[in-house]
């Protein structure tokens, strides 16, 4: 799959260089294309954002929140009818997600968000791996099942437009890794009998 990957810190850089280790085709969107540091160790390259999302099967979307309406004015409509992947958090506000700063005309999906960027880095877990729970069209959820296991985390499939769901899940990490001080290197992991 032909991946751009919006933002190139710790959260963009780890899923960009994760989803290049496992096959997939990574441009990783950057405002100084020129630095291609973010790609090191991977077969991921860099290039300016429009060139990045152009002819994309999906885009991430791991700025900071406050940047996702700039970019949005910045690209015109080069999302339109595109997966976009969003990853970003707004803390502190009632809503966590971004999903109304993006043109109604995307196919918008919630993931990447609840976990620490480190368990991102390394999701295992003692021989179990972390769930990453998300919010999907079901005509885009194998695709995005696809990019969560090639970072090496477990699907958990919560339906369309449920991104409230996830975004509580993340409020439900903070408040049990930040807040408590468990620590970050924490996952939810669902089990069934």
């Amino acid at each position: 799959m032909r991946v751009a990957v919006i933002g190139t810190g710790f959260i963009g850089g780890t899923l960009g260089r994760a989803l290049a280790n496992a096959g997939h085709e990574v441009v990783f969107g950057s405002r100084s294309p020129a630095d291609d540091q973010v790609a090191a160790g991977s077969s991921a390259s860099v290039a300016g954002i429009p060139q990045a999302i152009d002819g994309a099967d999906a885009v991430i979307v791991a700025i900071p929140a406050g940047a996702v309406a700039e970019l949005v004015a910045s690209v015109g409509g080069a999302l339109d009818g595109r997966l976009v992947i969003d990853v970003t958090n707004r803390m502190g506000e009632a809503t966590s997600n971004s999903r109304a700063a993006f043109p109604g005309s995307v196919r918008y999906a919630r993931a990447f968000n609840t976990l620490g960027g480190e368990n991102l880095a390394d999701p295992d877990f003692g021989g179990v791996k972390a769930d990453m729970f998300f919010s999907a069209e079901e005509g885009d959820r194998g695709a995005v099942e696809t990019l969560i296991e090639g970072v090496g985390l477990r699907p958990i499939y919560l339906g369309p437009d449920q991104e409230a769901q996830v975004d509580s899940l993340f409020k439900l990490w903070i408040e049990l890794a930040i807040t408590q001080g468990r620590g970050r290197r924490l996952a939810l992991h669902l089990l069934e009998g």
